[in-house]
């Protein structure tokens, strides 16, 4: 332009890309990412939602939205509330199909597939022992009464559950017969609270409940690193870490209900096969790409044992696990040698 001085339109230029304030401008303030968490009791336990995010405020709601809906899920999930489905269908145990939701027919069909893999080791009529050991709220260090165990043993059986899923009904086949959702309603839940992060566009995170953990993503230029628990070490010690992205974890072990009667450890995972906690397994931690199917498939492994359950795992595609042994004995699937670092032996002990 006429009476323009040489260089000034270069000099404009250079100082906006270098943010320059002299001319009035403000520097454009750079987004940092860092960890936010936040935590919230959920089916029995302690939810924890983190992120690795730039925008603080959207996560946080985020997380707000997927912990309401863990809250929905256990509204119709639990068998603490006389009005939600699965009460239900156990208040009709013996009677007519009861009408449920399609997530309930969901559930169910995940348990029955775990059930025939496993031969019946995972059961979700294993509710018929409510009451009967107390490993909960009602716990109060006694064992019962073997003639007690046996008759609630004969209530037991998995193919009782009849599903139809056209008709989106359930019904169990004998009175008495009640069945429990614990073993694996929270990986259906961590799945949902998952699906709201990522569709409110929260793609790093890591959701903890309880023996449930779902990993997203990398934490900037890392993978996650994820702890495995040590059976017998302090709450928060771990034996084995991995680095991970966009994978499922759930661990079973008999650490987290239990009692110590006459130097014998009582849990809360029971083998269906005898009604008493399952002997074979310290904590088992099994891997797949959903937690749903993690979370499905761990109770039975636990109870299968390193031996029997090892062979399973490595039948199933996309599905990895680390058994500790009554013995201590750590395994490790095939498709996890090289991947986990085992940075001490377990902890040893009753």
């Amino acid at each position: 332009m006429i009476g323009e001085r040489p260089g000034l339109v270069a000099t404009i230029v250079l100082a906006a890309l270098l943010g320059a304030t002299r001319s009035g401008w403000a520097e454009e303030p750079v987004a940092v990412a860092r960890v936010i968490a936040r935590n919230h009791s959920a089916m029995g336990t302690l939810v924890t939602l983190t992120a690795w995010t730039t925008d603080e405020p959207a996560a946080i709601a985020a997380f707000g939205e997927a912990f309401a809906e863990i809250d929905r899920i256990e509204s119709v999930m639990t068998t603490w509330r006389a009005d939600s489905e699965v009460s239900r269908i156990n208040a009709a145990a013996g009677g007519k199909p009861v009408a449920v939701s399609t997530e309930v027919i969901e559930v169910l069909e995940k348990a029955a597939w775990a059930s025939r893999l496993s031969g019946g080791a995972f059961d979700v009529t294993i509710g018929a022992f409510a009451g009967v050991w107390k490993f909960d709220e009602d716990r109060d260090g006694t064992i019962p009464d073997p003639a007690l165990v046996a008759a609630r043993k004969k209530l037991l059986g998995w193919r009782d559950v009849e599903v139809e899923p056209h008709a989106k009904t359930v019904r169990l086949r004998r009175p008495g017969q009640r069945i429990g959702l614990g073993g694996i309603a929270k990986g259906y839940a961590v799945d949902k609270a998952a699906a709201v992060l990522h569709r409110r566009g929260v793609e790093s995170f890591v959701i903890k409940a309880g023996g449930d953990l779902f990993v997203s993503g990398r934490r900037g230029d890392r993978p996650w690193r994820v702890g495995i628990r040590d059976p017998r070490g302090p709450e928060d010690s771990y034996f084995a870490f991995a680095e991970v992205e966009d994978r499922t974890f759930s661990t079973s072990g008999d650490y987290e209900r239990y009692v110590i009667k006459d130097g014998k450890r009582y849990h809360h995972i029971l083998d269906p096969a005898t009604g008493y906690p399952a002997w074979r397994t310290r904590s088992v931690t099994v891997l797949a790409k959903d937690a749903l199917t993690a979370d499905s498939l761990s109770k039975g492994l636990f109870i299968l044992g390193p031996e029997r359950g090892m062979e399973l795992v490595e039948k199933l595609p996309d599905i990895e696990a680390i058994f500790v042994g009554p013995d201590n004995r750590v395994s490790v699937s095939s498709g996890l040698v090289g991947k986990l670092t085992i940075v001490q032996p377990p902890t040893d002990g009753l």
